[in-house]
């Protein structure tokens, strides 16, 4: 099996721990995080922590895809990372990427940062509304997204687990992550608003981000908000109609886990 590795400059005298961490990656390190569809597992690296993320294999065709055509999702992740750093957006530190390919397919790839601790996420924003200074945060961050907006960067996957926020003393720092799905380049109105679709379900919130992303933009307030919420729901629907077509495509699986729970064996 053939490997591509890609270490930031900073970090080319640790090459060889970078190399172990890969290789022993089942068996060394700390999981961490959701483990649904990737693995993400902490290693510690001269006294730091490091955040490796193993992409889950791709399909049969994708690994063809990924061989001759397109990025890999950690290559896009680094690149991306390093990207908005050069933007002055904050996200955890990129240090490298590796890739392993057989013959004509593609099979594995692993995304290296620093880990970076949070106060919060966005997430918390959604599930615990009496957060103390709650719309200040929520304030905060539409003028981040319109900072982003700004600057062209099109987050595809601005969801509420994927904005990390810091608290400092002159207000709260905003750090993206899970960064393989994002466009650059100038970005329309319509395009800008339906970026908040998939952040909340919550009407006030919307209202809020509405408000002050009409302050930033100069744009008509009721204008961003008959978008912001017509996208949210037309996202929620979206998002329920798959899980419900899901379940009936794959009910079968359920039954299957059932038997064998129920089995003596």
């Amino acid at each position: 099996m053939k490997r591509i590795a890609i270490i930031n400059p900073l970090y080319k005298a640790d090459k060889a721990n970078f190399d172990d961490f890969i290789t022993n990656f089942e068996t060394k390190g700390e999981d961490f995080g959701n483990q649904d569809r990737n693995s993400l597992k902490l290693f510690e690296l001269n006294g730091t922590t490091v955040n490796i993320k193993s992409f889950k294999k791709p399909n049969i065709i994708n690994q063809i895809v990924y061989r001759f055509f397109r990025k890999s999702k950690a290559q896009r992740s680094f690149e991306y990372a390093n990207k908005l750093l050069e933007l002055n957006i904050l996200t955890p530190k990129p240090i490298g990427y590796y890739e392993f390919t057989e013959g004509l397919l593609f099979k594995n790839s692993y995304y290296i940062s620093a880990q970076q601790y949070c106060d919060l996420t966005y997430r918390e924003l959604t599930t615990n509304l009496d957060l103390e200074q709650h719309e200040t945060i929520l304030r905060a961050f539409t003028r981040f997204t319109h900072d982003l907006h700004v600057k062209g960067v099109h987050f595809l996957d601005h969801s509420p687990g994927n904005t990390l926020i810091e608290t400092h003393d002159d207000g709260y720092h905003f750090y993206l992550v899970d960064l393989n799905r994002m466009e650059f380049g100038p970005l329309d109105f319509e395009t800008r608003i339906k970026n908040f679709s998939k952040l909340t379900i919550h009407k006030f919130m919307i209202e809020i981000m509405s408000n002050e992303y009409a302050k930033c933009s100069g744009e008509d307030e009721t204008k961003i908000f008959n978008l912001m919420w017509e996208s949210t729901r037309a996202f929620q629907e979206k998002f329920y109609r798959k899980v419900r077509l899901k379940k009936r495509i794959f009910f079968w699986k359920k039954k299957y886990k059932n038997r064998v729970s129920q089995s003596p064996i």
